[in-house]
């Protein structure tokens, strides 16, 4: 296969300006399925630049798309707080936080991931508060507006892209056919999210309806807004409590 047809002209070219070892060398590796995003270090993300490592997912278009929607929809409320829950590199946070007058939090499982995210918010000039959690196992405190989240939802036997093999696998697998920490995320806003707040999901194209289920379980009157992606895909949800 040509080289750039797995990769584009542009990321080749920034390859190339800031890959400090053998060219060849990461080449071969882009050949084999490594992300090139790795190598370079960097993503460009809605006009910030997250800093990425095997420690973290690199951030796609579908969840830069899932930005822009929840700052079309946020910035028209009255909001004063949110929190990014498995925020990984921190992308979805520093972006919030660069465009909407917010406080936010931000958690994740991983120290590894964590000491990433930190890097970013301090680059992008943004204050934001990273914690650790293990939201599967422990409740979390405070009071939010919002939940946002890119949580783990690829089933356990779902395939996937030779490139993920790359990528934290934590960040990526999820029991219960994808919905584990969708389930969890709902109970735990029970606590957390203050009346008539929002939570937003980037989902599973297929895991939309049973999320919904879910949600209507803990909010009977909440409005359910379910969006596609640039490919047509259900992708994104949107709960109005």
């Amino acid at each position: 296969m040509n080289l750039l047809n797995k990769i584009g002209k542009a990321e080749l070219d920034t390859l190339k300006k800031t890959y400090q070892g053998n060219i060849n060398d990461a080449l071969k590796k882009i050949e084999a399925g490594y992300p090139i995003q790795y190598l370079i270090g960097y993503v460009d993300f809605y006009n910030c630049k997250i800093n990425v490592n095997n420690n973290v997912l690199i951030p796609r278009f579908e969840t830069e798309y899932l930005v822009e929607k929840s700052i079309k929809r946020l910035k028209n409320k009255t909001i004063k707080t949110g929190i990014d829950l498995c925020t990984g590199s921190g992308a979805i946070a520093i972006a919030l936080k660069k465009n909407l007058n917010i406080e936010i939090d931000a958690c994740d499982i991983s120290l590894n991931a964590l000491e990433v995210a930190k890097k970013n918010a301090l680059e992008n000039n943004v204050n934001i508060h990273f914690f650790e959690k293990d939201i599967l196992k422990n409740n979390l405190k405070g009071k939010y507006d919002f939940i946002i989240s890119n949580p783990p939802y690829i089933k356990e036997e779902e395939y996937t892209s030779i490139e993920t093999k790359y990528e934290p696998q934590i960040a990526l697998f999820a029991k219960n056919n994808g919905l584990e920490f969708y389930q969890r995320i709902i109970e735990l806003s029970k606590n957390i999210l203050n009346p008539h707040g929002t939570i937003i999901f980037e989902i599973g194209n297929t895991l939309g309806e049973e999320i919904k289920k879910i949600a209507l379980n803990t909010y009977p009157k909440a409005i359910i807004t379910i969006e596609k992606d640039y490919n047509n895909f259900n992708r994104f949800m949107f709960i109005e409590t």
